[in-house]
Formats: C-alpha cells, structure tokens, sequence
C-alpha cells in the first residue's frame, strides 16, 4: 500500500508485470474509488458547462460518455475529466488529486440554477482486458449491448450502477459508479471469476503510458495547452470555429501557429527507464525537453517515456540523450501509442 492523493492505494497484488500482462491477455479488477465523482443538475447545464470545457457538451447524447478538458484563462489544462450523458444529469469523472480545484472551478463559472454535487457516497470500480465483456456479461447481461464510450443505468448486485464502456489501459473494458454499500459484493462478484486479477496502481501507471495516455500532474498541468499535449481531438469540431471556452484565444493561437514543444513518445536504448524530469539533450548537447512520465513497458519489454521536446526535434525518429546515473542514454522519438488501442467501437 502506498499514499496516493490522500488515499492508501494498493500499488501492487501479485506483481506489477503479472498484473499489466494479465490485463492485456485476460482482464484485470482496479478499485479506482479515490477519482472524484459529480452530478451536474438544471436546465442549459450543459451549455454552462461548454464555457469551461472544450468537447462538445451539448452535443453529448443520452447514454453516451466524452473525454474532455477542464480549461483556465489562459489556456491551461485545470484537469482531464469525463463527461456522461445519463439523461437525469451529467456525470463528470475527476482525477484524484484535483477533485476540490475541480469542483471549485467549475462552481465559480456555473450560473445559480445549476448545481455541481458531489457524489460522495459512491464507488468507482474499472474492469478491464480483452476478457472483461465476458466476465462482466455474466452477472450484468445488459453490459455485452455497450459499445466504446455508451454509458447506461443497469442492475448489478441487488442495485442500479452506471456503467460505461471506457478505461484508462488502452484495452477494451468498463468503469462501474456504484452505492458505496455495493462496492464490495461487486468486487468480489468480479473477482471470483477465474479470468479476473486485481490489480494496482503499477500497473495502471504502465498500462496508461504503453497506451500513450497522460496522467495529469505528469504530462498535463494548468501550463500545458492542449495543443503541445496532442490533445486537439478533445476540441469539438464546432468549438474550433468559435473557440468560446474559457482560454479558447490562447488555444486557437497555439492551433494556429503549431505549439512551441509537443508531448512525444520515446524509446530508451538500454534496460534502464529514464524517469520524470530527466532532460532531454540533441545530438549537439542543447537542451530540447524533459522527461515527464517513464517505466518499463511489459508489453515490449523495454523502458519507454513521454516527454514535451521543442516542436523542431520532435520529429519521428529524431534521437536525443539523456543522463542516468551518470552515464548517456540515447532516447529515440516514437509515435503514440507504443501499444495499439483495442477499444469495442
């Protein structure tokens, strides 16, 4: 167990590389209850909160779920967050460490007739790997209809939970909101099938990166603008016409005029991850960039890392060096992701 935001999370059961492994050959349980939850309520709540995000929140279907950025003034990410459609509300997903600025931000920009509550009594459990529509069919039939990012109120040990079909991994899978009193008689339902590990933040962490996927207080933070963060697909094609969400001035210049430095995957030559804050050099000793996130790679079995490298070495292919423990580390820019995506679409 280790501390996490103000939680003690599991860090790992079994092992981190038996854990990641199972989970992109089989399907891996992760309590992810320590990531906040809220439900925005009143009429033209989605047009509200269009004003600080920037997907398309009016756009959002019933029953379906969106990835978006939570933004400030001046073009920086207050934090990445989910966003689901369930007809009576909006179902907004926070990070861990940023639920208060989230729920505080949002209120100061939020007219007096919608309300933002949040949903302290409730559970977040992930189920994921190419075996979870299995497992989770058998006690929730429903949940085999859901495709990648559906979003839908059904049963599931003696209560409605909402289940959307979604995950951090890079694997197909699903995320279950559920009464606090249920969370455990879901685990276990879960975890008594043979096909299913639990598995802990470790592996979330590598899983995440190998699917090239940013982690906020890592790869993204109030500095970062969407556009260096190759986050513009979180942009709705109707938001990047009036750019009207809160540092939408700033953002559109950035789309504009391409971003100075650009988040990028990497390979490390050697057995050694080059982890958080290591700076990235050129082949001519100049500083580029820094590492922001970096691990092993089960899936390859190799080191890999993302970092942010100015926009003119940030080219496919392009080498960099770095130090570890005194001696240089040759990185090679990659595309994103390392592991191919394998949502339900």
């Amino acid at each position: 167990m280790v501390g996490f935001a103000g939680y003690a999370m599991p860090l790992q059961y079994s092992g981190i590389i038996d854990e990641h492994l199972h989970c992109r050959h089989h399907a891996a349980f992760f309590d992810v209850s320590h990531m906040g939850q809220a439900a925005l309520t009143g009429p033209g709540g989605a047009a509200a909160l269009e004003r600080i995000v920037t997907g398309d929140i009016n756009g959002l279907k019933s029953g379906r779920q969106r990835y978006t950025l939570l933004m400030n003034d001046h073009g920086g990410i207050v934090d990445d967050l989910m966003v689901a459609n369930i007809t009576t509300a909006l179902l907004l997903i926070f990070n861990a460490s940023r639920k208060q600025e989230d729920l505080a931000h949002i209120r100061a920009h939020l007219p007096s007739n919608i309300s933002l509550q949040p949903l302290l009594d409730r559970a977040l459990l992930a189920l994921q790997g190419p075996e979870s529509e299995a497992v989770l069919s058998s006690i929730a039939p429903n949940s085999k209809s859901l495709r990648f990012l559906d979003t839908t109120v059904m049963p599931l040990c003696g209560t409605e939970a909402v289940i959307s079909r979604s995950g951090y991994t890079g694997e197909d899978g699903f995320e279950i909101s559920i009464p606090a009193e249920y969370a455990e008689a879901a685990a276990c339902a879960l975890l008594a099938d043979p096909r299913v590990k639990p598995a802990g933040l470790g592996a979330r962490d590598s899983l995440r990166l190998e699917a090239g996927l940013p982690l906020y207080g890592n790869d993204l933070d109030e500095s970062t603008n969407p556009i260096e963060a190759g986050l513009t697909f979180t942009i709705g094609k109707r938001r990047k016409v009036a750019w009207d969400f809160l540092g939408g001035t700033a953002v559109s210049q950035a789309y504009a005029r391409g971003p100075h430095q650009r988040l990028v995957g990497l390979y490390v030559d050697g057995p050694a991850p080059v982890r958080s804050g290591a700076e990235l050099r050129d082949s001519e000793g100049a500083f580029v960039g820094r590492v922001t996130s970096g691990t092993f790679a089960p899936s390859l079995n190799a080191p890999i890392a993302l970092g942010y490298i100015r926009h003119d070495r940030a080219e496919d292919g392009t080498l960099l060096e770095a130090t570890l423990r005194s001696r240089r580390v040759v990185l090679h820019v990659v595309p994103l992701p390392f592991v191919p995506h394998r949502y339900a679409r």
